[in-house]
């Protein structure tokens, strides 16, 4: 070989090992992509109906949640599994923290409404170190947290490195959800002027629109609302009010097992009335509240793009559940119709198409194996949530076919109900009052549940809607019997499968014996009251 060819040979040789180098020093040495940020908003006792991305109608005004769909992903069918105490707040947020379902998780301290709570098997003692904070504590997050305070998880909350709590359902900024947003605020300058740059999980709470709802002056005039006080009179009409839903009913047609909770005759403004003046005045209070959480949550996501954090950012945005205020007669979240099973859930972040909308059939307790996922952490071994992740990132439509729901707050068994495909079936009965009542709506057709209480030409002449025939409960219906009976034969398996205690009246009691629930002490209903 000659000098030429020679030289020729190393320069290509060195050449292309140069080259191999260089690429492999780029795979290997390379920074890791920067592990995705979250913001978790929940707020306290919003419908999926108030918002115009699930009812179209509705006049409330919230921009910011409507850019966060139109850049995200909307859940159409989103739940929070239940309830076995009036304060259905309470075990939601447990659900949240820790991944788990509702008969598996344990009550507020010196509670017994979930009657396994004193089962380690079905509750584990050492939950909060398994819960949402404890898992990304560990995984080398930075924790903060804003929320109200009471009706919670307070052992997991605690677990947060940063947390500011309090309720505050004021109209002022100091006093109402500006105070939660001022505390984000000051959470992002301490971490832009620490030069903090681990990856962040903020729990950003509000304690609106849940009531007291004391709107601000301008938003309450902008609904035609005003903070109602007089028990003894009636709320002045407005032609500004929002207009009555379209399940409105002056009353429900039957004991639902709790109609004397709190919530259906002591919110102030509403108290037991259900006319038409008190109902359109506590929705124009409760779109008040919404729309400055809405303006809340725009002020921090402006603060973490001017941070340049945003992009870098899961944003999801839910409610702890629904609400009723005067959908099929009633006020309060102690019910099972989709205004209040139901919750909203908004996915905005790396990897998710924008403008899409999804059926999704999740939980609030999903919540936690998908922020695990997300972010690459491994879920707790306690975790009994399935990570959503797949829908997210457009891979599936939903993680499962059937969704349950319990509400026993009152009277037991309580209320339970199924869902699977377009069928809902919903049963309630109280052994103390006699109620034994079955639902059957296929969500279609139906999707307000509409019953024949609302074909009624009184109910139609406030509404202005006229139902079709078969938008009612179809549960006698012997052409729907055959469905009726797979729904309750999947109810059963469901109250099985997820350690139900209890059984309703046309249901085998497979030798369960009925739980004994103890009256909370004179300390604990004191408390109760104190943190609604």
């Amino acid at each position: 070989m000659t000098a030429i060819h020679l030289n020729k040979f190393l320069l290509i040789f060195l050449s292309m090992l140069f080259s191999l180098i260089s690429c492999m020093s780029s795979h290997v040495f390379s920074a890791p992509p920067a592990r995705p940020n979250i913001l978790f908003i929940v707020v306290d006792d919003q419908s999926p109906f108030d918002l115009q991305i699930y009812n179209p109608s509705s006049i409330l005004d919230t921009p910011i949640i409507n850019q966060l769909a139109a850049e995200g992903m909307v859940f159409d069918s989103a739940y929070h599994m239940g309830a076995w105490v009036g304060g259905v707040c309470t075990p939601s947020r447990h659900m949240i923290m820790s991944g788990r379902t509702l008969w598996h998780i344990p009550d507020k301290p010196g509670r017994l409404n979930n009657p396994h709570v004193t089962n380690s098997h079905l509750v584990p003692p050492d939950l909060p170190q398994h819960t949402l904070p404890a898992v990304f504590n560990q995984a080398g997050y930075n924790t903060m947290r804003t929320c109200k305070n009471g009706n919670s998880f307070a052992a997991a909350n605690e677990l947060f490195t940063v947390r500011h709590d309090a309720t505050r359902r004021g109209a002022s900024d100091e006093k109402g959800s500006p105070w939660h947003t001022k505390q984000v605020l000051q959470y992002l300058q301490n971490r832009e002027d620490s030069k903090d740059s681990n990856p962040f999980l903020i729990y950003f709470g509000f304690s609106h629109p849940h009531d007291t709802r004391d709107g601000r002056p301008e938003l309450l005039s902008k609904y035609g609302a005003v903070n109602h006080t007089d028990q003894d009179t009636l709320p002045p009409a407005n032609p500004k009010h929002p207009h009555l839903p379209l399940n409105y009913l002056p009353a429900h047609p039957f004991d639902n097992t709790h109609m004397n909770v709190r919530d259906e005759v002591g919110v102030s403004g509403v108290w037991k009335n259900r006319d038409e003046h008190t109902i359109r005045n506590e929705l124009g209070r409760e779109y008040a509240c919404s729309e400055n959480i809405d303006i809340q949550i725009g002020c921090v996501l402006e603060r973490l793009e001017s941070m340049g954090e945003l992009d870098n950012t899961y944003i999801f945005y839910t409610a702890d559940h629904g609400m009723a205020i005067g959908r099929h007669g009633l006020q309060g979240k102690q019910n099972l119709y989709e205004h209040t099973w139901r919750i909203p859930l908004i996915v905005r972040g790396p990897g998710i198409k924008a403008g899409s909308r999804v059926q999704g059939n999740v939980y609030l307790f999903d919540v936690l194996a998908t922020l695990c996922d997300l972010t690459g952490i491994d879920a707790p071994e306690t975790n009994e949530g399935i990570s959503f992740r797949s829908v997210l990132e457009g891979k599936s439509n939903t993680v499962r076919d059937v969704l349950y729901g319990v509400y026993c707050g009152g009277t037991k068994p309580g209320i339970r109900s199924v869902r699977s495909g377009d069928w809902k079936l919903i049963k309630y009965e109280s052994k103390e009052d006699g109620v034994q009542e079955t639902q059957l709506f296929h969500l279609a057709d139906n999707p307000h549940e509409l019953l024949v209480d609302h074909h009624h030409v009184a109910v139609t002449a406030l509404t202005g809607v006229t139902p079709h025939p078969n938008q009612k409960n179809l549960a006698d219906e012997q052409t729907h019997a055959a469905i009726r009976a797979k729904m309750e034969q999947l109810l059963l398996a469901e109250m099985r499968r997820l350690d139900d205690p209890y059984r309703l009246w046309d249901q085998p009691d497979d030798g369960l014996t009925v739980p004994e629930i103890p009256s909370p002490s004179a300390k604990n209903r004191k408390r109760q009251r104190k943190f609604k």
